[in-house]
């Protein structure tokens, strides 16, 4: 995998709205500031792709703009990283613009960026992976960024320095999480989250206590939508025809890690999108599994059922309550990252290198 270079203090970093145009709104406008001046703080100079701010409908409308705004944050060599200003549904119109643009793909293979975003982000995440470049599921602007407490939070932001050289090389449990607020508005400026104390921490569900691999997967609902195109038409066909998805072979040895998004599935939907992934057959070729922690705990241990039901081979380790994805806080997970498991330390410990 091509990775990036970390972050150092004086870089510019681009804020991208590829899936969903919601930061260019009014009623986001203080959470711009707020994440702008925090950025700032951090010793980065921020940009806002000339597309990004232009509100839900226009970005909607205009895929083709999305693709511009991300090819030319590659272009741009004073641009370090390329954070998403949230997720979305419907991320994936970008790759006509993108996968047959060879222009586009030589940059990212010989110019790789830090590139960080999670839920609808998946599609973007798995371009990347196909074109060989490593990117990170991780924190967004909106959802991370410009928290709207007076800091971000703790767990999040000593996650959120690895992209600025902090030498972490695992994953644990948070002590902490968080609900996920009910206002967004100017009225929550400086109030906490509701939090509560972490009781579980890492649960392996099933399997040996020790399992290794490479990284890849996303959030479940964007996994299911790739290969189902329930939720539009041309997704499913757009997807095969840029071989978005993972081939079989492709997640021979892999962890894949899955997580749900702020819909809260239903458990006879969480189990309908897990036997779609079953029916590529990856679960009989893949290392293990890491779950991530449902957001708000809403069916916390029907999802746990389901899994080992769905997936009915105790052999294969099922790590479940990991704090990535839609639920606070959230680590980041490296693409294609080499990684161990060992249950008896609950450490998810990287293997190699995040950056050249």
């Amino acid at each position: 995998m091509h990775k990036p270079k970390i972050l150092k203090k004086g870089d510019k970093i681009a804020v991208v709205s590829l899936s969903k145009g919601v930061l260019g709104e009014n009623f986001c406008k203080h959470q711009q500031l707020l994440g702008t001046e925090r950025l700032k703080k951090m010793g980065f100079r921020v940009i806002f792709m000339p597309n990004s701010l232009k509100g839900i409908e226009y970005i909607e409308k205009h895929p083709e703009k999305r693709a511009e705004d991300l090819k030319a944050a590659f272009k741009d060599d004073n641009i370090k990283g390329i954070i998403c200003a949230i997720g979305g549904i419907d991320g994936y119109k970008i790759f006509p613009y993108l996968m047959k643009d060879q222009e586009f793909i030589s940059l990212v293979k010989e110019k790789p960026k830090i590139f960080t975003g999670f839920s609808d982000t998946t599609v973007h995440h798995l371009m990347f992976h196909r074109l060989g470049m490593q990117s990170f599921y991780g924190p967004t602007f909106l959802t991370d960024i410009a928290e709207l407490d007076n800091n971000l939070l703790p767990y999040t932001e000593k996650y959120w320095n690895i992209y600025l050289g902090n030498p972490l090389n695992k994953i644990i449990s948070s002590d902490i999480w968080y609900e996920e607020r009910t206002d967004f508005s100017e009225k929550s400026l400086g109030i906490p989250r509701i939090s509560h104390k972490e009781s579980r921490g890492f649960e392996l569900l099933q399997g040996k206590e020790t399992f290794s691999g490479k990284l890849l997967g996303g959030c479940l609902e964007s996994l299911y939508n790739i290969i189902s195109g329930d939720r539009f038409n041309e997704q499913k066909e757009i997807c095969e025809k840029y071989k978005i998805f993972p081939s079989k072979e492709e997640w021979k040895g892999k962890i894949l890690f899955i997580e749900t998004a702020e819909g809260k599935p239903l458990p006879e939907e969480y189990e309908k999108m897990l036997e779609t992934l079953k029916e590529k057959e990856i679960f009989n070729v893949i290392n293990g599994i890491i779950v991530g922690k449902p957001q708000d705990e809403v069916y916390y241990d029907e999802y746990k059922k389901i899994l080992c039901k769905v997936i009915n081979n105790t052999e294969l380790p099922i790590l479940y309550n990991v704090n990535f994805g839609h639920a606070y806080p959230r680590c980041i997970l490296p693409y294609g990252l080499n990684i161990d498991y060992n249950h008896s330390e609950k450490k998810i410990l990287f293997k190699e290198p995040l950056f050249q």
